[in-house]
């Protein structure tokens, strides 16, 4: 199990999220997105503006995700 916080992720807080592989990660994320955008939360839309803003560039989003990946991909079992 890995652990890596919204921060990590792309987001705008402390909250801690454990996983055993990048894809349940990035679903765990996804959800707490969610959850902070429903409760307007200002850190957390405005981390997602920055999001979206790298997916209007061809191959950024991309890039962005793989980096993630390999990050979890370094990080130890705990």
């Amino acid at each position: 199990m890995k652990t890596m916080t919204c921060n990590q992720l792309g987001g705008a807080c402390d909250k801690e999220f454990q996983a055993d592989t990048f894809e349940e990660m990035a679903n765990l994320s996804k959800q707490h997105g969610m959850e902070m955008f429903q409760e307007k939360d200002e850190a957390h839309l405005k981390a997602m503006n920055k999001m979206q803003e790298l997916m209007k560039v061809p191959g950024e989003m991309e890039k962005w995700f793989e980096g993630k990946r390999k990050e979890f991909d370094e990080l130890f079992e705990s």
